[in-house]
C-alpha cells in the first residue's frame, strides 16, 4: 500500500496524529494482550523486571534502569523502538521529525505555510525515531540540544534567525526515544541541560527565542554505585525520571544457561561436528554464580552474563583446538578444556584489594566450586561408591588433552561402574549426541573430577594431565 507524499493526501487518507507516550501506551496494551513478550530475547525477567516496564509504559513514564554492568540493559533500551508504529509521516526535510500537522521547526512551519496541502511528506521508519548518547566527560550541550551554526550564518543568515541552529541528539530525536547511557557519567552542568526536556518538554539554545515543545521519551542507564552517590547525579534530575527500575543477573543457572545458549557464537568448521554438554554449559554458569556470592570479588562492579557466554566460547575454543591437533571430528568440550578459562574470566570480574595477586588461585577456586556443584546436582550420590571401589588397589586412570575419546570409551570397559553416572550426565542430551565416544569422554572426565573434589578420589598433577587413583 502506497504511503501519502503530500499533506493533503495525508488529511485525505484519515491519518491521526498520536503524541508518542500514546502510540507506545496503544502498542504495548496489544503486546500485553495477546501475551506476546516485550522483549523475547531478554530472559529472566519476566516476574521482575518486565511488570515494572510495563507499568511504566502504561503510565507513560521517562525511565532510568538501574543494574550493574550485562544486565541487558542497553539492549531493553533499544528494544522500546518495537512499540513504535512501523512509519511515521513527518514534513519532507525536517530535521526534527516534525509533526505535517503542527510542525514545531522555523523550517517546518514556514514550508506548510508557504505550500499547504502540497507540503511533500516523507516517512520514517522506527528504527530511525531511536537516538542514543553514551555519556561522557566531554559531552556537550551543543551534543544533546543544539548549537549556532556558523557555516550557515557565513552563508549569509542572520544571527537572531532562528535556521541558523544545528539541533542536537534530543531535538532530532523528536517524536521518538532518546537513551542516554550511564547517566551519572554526565557533566552535573550538562544534565542541567536535559531538566527542560524531562519537565516542560522543550529546549533553549544559546538565547534564542526559540521554544520547541518537543515529543521525546527519555530513558537512561546507571550504575546504582553511581547513581546513589552524592552529587553524581543531580537531584532535580533524578526526580524528573516518572519510573525507576532496578534490573538484576539472572536469578538461577538455568535462566543462565538459557541466555548463554542464545548469544553464545560457537564456531563452524567445514568437516568438523560441535556439540555441548548440556553439563558443561551448567558448569560456566554456576562459575558466574559462585563468583556473585564470592567475597573475594568485588560485587559492586558486578560480574556480567558475558562471563559465562565467554567462558562457554572459549571452553569451546579450547575444545575445538585439542581436536583439530588430533585429528578428531567430533567435539565435545570437557573438564579439561576449563584450564582454559582465565583468559576469558580475568578481564570481567575484579579481585578485592586484599585478594591482590591471588588471581590465579580465586580463579580455580571458583571453577572447582561450579564443577562440584553441577557434580552433585546431575550425579546421582547413589553411584558414587561402586566407582570409587573399582578403584581399590592399583587402578589409575590417566586425563589430560591427549587422551583420545576413543580411550575414554575403553574405561567404560575397564570400570562399568562409571556406566550409571555417565548415563545421568547424558540423559538430557540428544540421543545421538549421547552415544559418542566424545560425548561418554566428558561425562567420564566430570564424574571422575567430581569425585576428586568430593575427596573420594585423589588426583595426581593438574593442567593438560592428570591420574585418578584411590585414596586408600
Amino acid at each position: 500500500m502506497s504511503r501519502p507524499e503530500t499533506l493533503g493526501a495525508l488529511r485525505d487518507s484519515g491519518w491521526v496524529s498520536t503524541p508518542l507516550r500514546e502510540e507506545i501506551r496503544r502498542n504495548a496494551i496489544e503486546r500485553i494482550r495477546s501475551g506476546e513478550p516485550l522483549f523475547p530475547e531478554v530472559l529472566g525477567y519476566e516476574n521482575t523486571v518486565t511488570p515494572q516496564l510495563e507499568n511504566a509504559l502504561l503510565a507513560g513514564h521517562d525511565i532510568i534502569f538501574l543494574g550493574e554492568r550485562g544486565q541487558a540493559k542497553t539492549r531493553m533500551i533499544r528494544g522500546l523502538t518495537g512499540l513504535l508504529d512501523e512509519w511515521m509521516p513527518i514534513v519532507a526535510g525536517s530535521e526534527i521529525n516534525d509533526d505535517p500537522y503542527a510542525p514545531i521547526s522555523r523550517y517546518g512551519r514556514d514550508l506548510v505555510a508557504e505550500q499547504g496541502d502540497d507540503t511533500p511528506i516523507a516517512w520514517v521508519h522506527r528504527d530511525e525515531r531511536y537516538g542514543e548518547k553514551l555519556a561522557t566527560p566531554d559531552t556537550a550541550i551543543a551534543d544533546l540540544i543544539g548549537e549556532v551554526d556558523p557555516i550557515k550564518i557565513a552563508e549569509g543568515r542572520y544571527l537572531s534567525d532562528e535556521l541558523v541552529l544545528h539541533y542536537g541528539l534530543v531535538p532530532r530525536t523528536n517524536r521518538g526515544i532518546f537513551a542516554m547511557n550511564e547517566l551519572p557519567d554526565l557533566a552535573e552542568r550538562i544534565q542541567v541541560g536535559l531538566l527542560n526536556v524531562l519537565e516542560e518538554r522543550d529546549v533553549q539554545i544559546r538565547g534564542h527565542k526559540v521554544r520547541l515543545p518537543l515529543d521525546v521519551m527519555l530513558v537512561a542507564s546507571a550504575n546504582p554505585e553511581d547513581y546513589t552517590n552524592r552529587g553524581r547525579l543531580i537531584t532535580p534530575l533524578k526526580d524528573r525520571f516518572g519510573s525507576q527500575i532496578r534490573t538484576h543477573y539472572p536469578l538461577d543457572v538455568d535462566t543462565e544457561v538459557s541466555i548463554v545458549e542464545q548469544e553464545a557464537d560457537m564456531p563452524t568448521i567445514d568437516g568438523v561436528d560441535v556439540a555441548v554438554p548440556s553439563f558443561m554449559t551448567e558448569i560456566c554458569a554456576n562459575i558466574s554464580h559462585a563468583a556473585r556470592a564470592s567475597q573475594q570479588v568485588n560485587q559492586r562492579s558486578g560480574v556480567s552474563v558475558r562471563l559465562s557466554i565467554s567462558n562457554t566460547e572459549v571452553m569451546v575454543a579450547n575444545a575445538v583446538r585439542r581436536s583439530l591437533r588430533s585429528g578428531a571430528t567430533h567435539v565435545v568440550p570437557r573438564v579439561v578444556d576449563l584450564d582454559a578459562l582465565p583468559a576469558s574470566t580475568s578481564g570481567k570480574i575484579e579481585i578485592e584489594t586484599l585478594d591482590e595477586g591471588r588471581d590465579h588461585e580465586i580463579l580455580e577456586n571458583l571453577v572447582r566450586a561450579a564443577t562440584l556443584a553441577v557434580f552433585k546436582d546431575r550425579v546421582p550420590p547413589d553411584s558414587h561408591r561402586a566407582v570409587v571401589d573399582a578403584f581399590d588397589g592399583d587402578v589409575v586412570v590417566d586425563t589430560g588433552e591427549d587422551v583420545t575419546d576413543e580411550a575414554y570409551a575403553g574405561l567404560m570397559e575397564q570400570i562399568p561402574a562409571l556406566a550409571v553416572p555417565v548415563k545421568a550426565l547424558l540423559a538430557d542430551e540428544d540421543a545421538a549426541d549421547a552415544e559418542s565416544p566424545a560425548m561418554v569422554a566428558s561425562a567420564i572426565e566430570l564424574v571422575l573430577e567430581g569425585l576428586h573434589l568430593s575427596k573420594r578420589l585423589n588426583k595426581d598433577g593438574a593442567g593438560k594431565k592428570s591420574q585418578f587413583r584411590s585414596r586408600s
